[in-house]
């Protein structure tokens, strides 16, 4: 059974990896800019940050085995579905701040969690599907992929 999801699961691993660092970087520069910007200007500055690590640790790590000759396509549709996750995890920490009227730290940072759980899922969908979709091709890259060691 491991050998016929060994793909994904090395995929998901890696991915997971590139998320959380994307996730600690984003609550630094996030809760860096409180008390500065509003919530709404502190998602997207954090997350223009985080997208670009994460788009450079996607390519480049987690999903390098999939080969993409159309790079410039490829980097538009990673903006496009970080501007929707993007969008996704604004409504919450706006909900929670302009609908809740919840203004501490605290609440700013539990919406921002929520926020990026359902981002995260979205972006894993969008990432394998539509922006780094070429598979493996080759039993070389079928492989390399297996005996990744995660750092």
């Amino acid at each position: 059974m491991y050998a016929r999801y060994q793909t994904l699961l090395h995929e998901v691993g890696k991915f997971g990896i590139v998320g959380i660092c994307s996730t600690i970087l984003t609550f630094l520069i996030q809760n860096a800019l409180y008390g500065h910007v509003g919530p709404t200007t502190q998602v997207i500055i954090a997350n223009a940050i985080a997208t670009v690590f994460a788009y450079l640790g996607n390519r480049y790590w987690a999903f390098r085995h999939r080969k993409n000759a159309r790079m410039g396509r490829e980097t538009v549709l990673f903006i496009v579905f970080n501007v929707i996750g993007t969008l996704i995890q604004t409504a919450f920490v706006d909900f929670n701040h302009y609908v809740l009227h919840n203004h501490d730290r605290l609440s700013l940072n539990i919406a921002t969690v929520v926020g990026i759980i359902f981002a995260t899922l979205f972006r894993l969908f969008c990432y394998r599907k539509f922006v780094f979709s070429s598979p493996p091709e080759t039993v070389e890259q079928v492989e390399e992929l297996a005996t990744a060691v995660v750092p």
